[in-house]
């Protein structure tokens, strides 16, 4: 089972580019367990398969396997989740890819974004940082550059603490903060050189929030425990985690 026991005390360290310049239909292929790749004989359509089975953990019974015009990502998501590719960013690097997932009624998930120019992290003026928890950390194999402030990709769930616990879920390879504590968790992970960076989660900063500001995409939560209820017991991250882990870059 991919989802960790919560980590319910504040981590010392933060755990938490690729182009692609094809054009054409996205594709889609059946997918039946995580580790399956986008490699299998592919269709311009959705593929559903009535045998296919989620791993332990997942509530969605059938999955597929989306794929970019030019085959450089792919990444698995239940059979009746929405994934459309829209225009990248102004400021992307050519090629660059922007995938915005949804679930069957239309709700927002997550954003798959290549080619982002570099960004350095965010300062943080002194006594602006706040206590942050990694509530689950798991790693994964995926094309990053290394350097001072970054560690492995690891695809996690963190919270963020305001008037309420903020959380977020993404892919990232970048540091948060010293002591456990920062302004800013990035779902960033640096890219190889030349290619930019990516991200792959429901938002690519996540921090505090006034209480006029709108929360989603994010979630808040009264306690810890709340927290830990969602990654632990909840199918939405279940699913969500199982999408960010079968990831795949061609570098």
């Amino acid at each position: 089972m991919l989802r960790t026991a919560a980590a319910l005390a504040v981590a010392a360290a933060a755990l938490t580019g690729c182009s692609s310049n094809g054009k054409g239909t996205p594709v889609w292929t059946a997918g039946s367990s995580a580790t399956e790749s986008a490699t299998a004989t592919a269709t311009s359509a959705p593929a559903p398969s009535a045998s296919a089975s989620a791993t332990p953990g997942s509530s969605a019974a059938a999955w597929k396997v989306f794929t970019d015009p030019a085959k450089t990502v792919s990444f698995e998501v239940p059979q009746d989740w929405i994934v459309q590719s829209v225009t990248p960013d102004p400021g992307a690097l050519p090629g660059a890819l922007k995938i915005i997932v949804k679930d069957a009624k239309g709700g927002y998930l997550a954003t798959l974004q290549t080619g982002l120019p570099p960004q350095p992290a965010p300062a943080c003026a002194g006594g602006a940082a706040r206590d942050y928890v990694v509530v689950s950390s798991v790693p994964v194999d995926l094309p990053h550059a290394g350097g001072g402030g970054t560690i492995d990709p690891h695809v996690v769930f963190r919270v963020i603490q305001g008037y309420k616990y903020f959380g977020s879920y993404g892919i990232t390879n970048v540091v948060g903060g010293a002591g456990g504590k920062s302004c800013a968790l990035q779902n960033v992970v640096r890219g190889p050189g030349g290619k930019g960076d990516y991200s792959f989660g429901d938002l690519t900063v996540l921090k505090t929030l006034a209480p006029d500001r709108k929360v989603a995409p994010a979630k808040a939560f009264d306690t810890l425990d709340q927290a830990a209820k969602y990654v632990n017991e909840g199918s939405e991250f279940a699913n969500v985690q199982r999408m960010l882990m079968s990831l795949k870059i061609k570098n």
